[in-house]
Order: structure tokens, then C-alpha cells, then sequence
């Protein structure tokens, strides 16, 4: 599928994934947001696990979006863009809330996107959008699974335009009835979000 079809109101919440190149698609994506975006937006970033993070302080200058590191117990605020801190897993709680884990690597990741994913799907269910970019692994297929198993929108990168390819390929093998959309694309559905518009 290449074409995304009415999202307008369908999206209470957002699920990104990324590893290698991840920096760069995001820096494409979320400074295109409005301050008057109202769907809150929870990532994870394959980071370095023993080195803290300066993901949330360099977002919150290009982002019209409040941008933060996520707290454990945190409830979810509409139009708020979180990232996952190093060497934890983010979840969605019941609530909704943020919770964070110390729990066993997932893909040698911790945090995991499989983690975040599935956590939000059981959540969300079908009112969840969750979006794999740019990586060099296979975390986030399984997590891609489980949002469209629940009746989410599932949106993968097109691989020939990510960095890395290698998360986005596997994720498409695992759910090829995904949207395959370039960066353009994927930050057109996020701004008809935005607007409350279609395409």
C-alpha cells in the first residue's frame, strides 16, 4: 500500500521506532508539527545504554511540540512528543500512563520498540498508529505485528529512502499491508493529523 486513507480521527495516540538514522528521519518528522497538535507522539531511539540521553533537550529547540524524556508514572498528555531514557523500556500503562522497565533486553535493546509497541496496542487498540523508520535491526516488526493485530494503522519507511534499511525491511516482511511511505509521506499523514484533515 502506498497511499494513506482518511486518519482524520481515527489516531489517539502515536508509536515511532528507529535505531541507525533515526536522528535524521525524526528531525524530518516532528519539527513539521504544529503547537497545535493534540495527539501525543512516544518513541524509542536505540541509544547507548551506559550514556545519558540528549535526544529530549535537542528536539524541544526545533519542536513546536513540548518534547521530553518519559517518567515512569507519567500520565500521557495530549500533543506531547516522549522518548524512551537510556537503558529502560517504555510502556503504556493503563491510564493512559507512561511505566518504564528495567527488564531483560528485547533484540538485544533495552529499550525495546517491540516493548513500546505492544504495550500501546493493548492500550490504544485500533485508535493507534505506529510507524518503523530508519535501523539497522529487527526490533519493532514484532511490536508492528501486535498494533495492527489490535486494528492499528501500521506505517512502515520505504526502505529504498531510509539510511538504514535493515528495521524497515524486516518489519515490512513481517506486515506487508502497511503504508510504505518516504519521510514526505509519512509527514503528510502527521500534519492532516494535525489539521484534521484527509488524504
Amino acid at each position: 500500500m502506498n497511499a494513506v486513507v482518511s486518519l482524520a480521527g481515527r489516531v489517539d495516540a502515536i508509536v515511532m521506532g528507529a535505531s541507525a538514522g533515526g536522528v535524521e528521519a525524526l528531525m524530518a518528522l516532528l519539527p513539521t508539527l504544529s503547537a497545535a497538535f493534540r495527539i501525543p507522539i512516544a518513541i524509542v531511539l536505540h541509544l547507548p545504554r551506559d550514556q545519558p540521553s540528549l535526544l529530549a533537550q535537542i528536539f524541544l529547540q526545533k519542536c513546536a511540540l513540548p518534547v521530553c524524556e518519559a517518567a515512569d508514572k507519567e500520565p500521557v498528555r495530549p500533543g506531547t512528543v516522549y522518548f524512551a531514557p537510556p537503558d529502560y523500556h517504555l510502556l503504556i500503562d493503563e491510564g493512559p500512563c507512561l511505566a518504564l522497565s528495567a527488564d531483560e533486553l528485547v533484540n538485544y535493546s533495552r529499550p525495546s520498540i517491540d516493548v513500546l509497541f505492544e504495550s500501546a496496542a493493548d492500550i490504544y487498540r485500533g485508535r493507534l498508529l505506529g510507524i518503523i523508520l530508519s535501523g539497522a535491526n529487527e526490533d519493532g516488526a514484532k511490536g508492528l505485528a501486535a498494533v495492527h493485530a489490535a486494528g492499528g494503522i501500521t506505517i512502515v519507511q520505504q526502505p529504498e529512502r531510509a539510511q538504514v534499511k535493515q528495521m524497515v525491511v524486516s518489519a515490512l516482511n513481517r506486515n506487508p499491508g502497511s503504508h510504505v511511505l518516504d519521510l514526505e509521506g509519512i509527514s503528510a499523514v502527521l500534519r492532516t493529523l494535525d489539521a484534521g484533515q484527509t488524504i
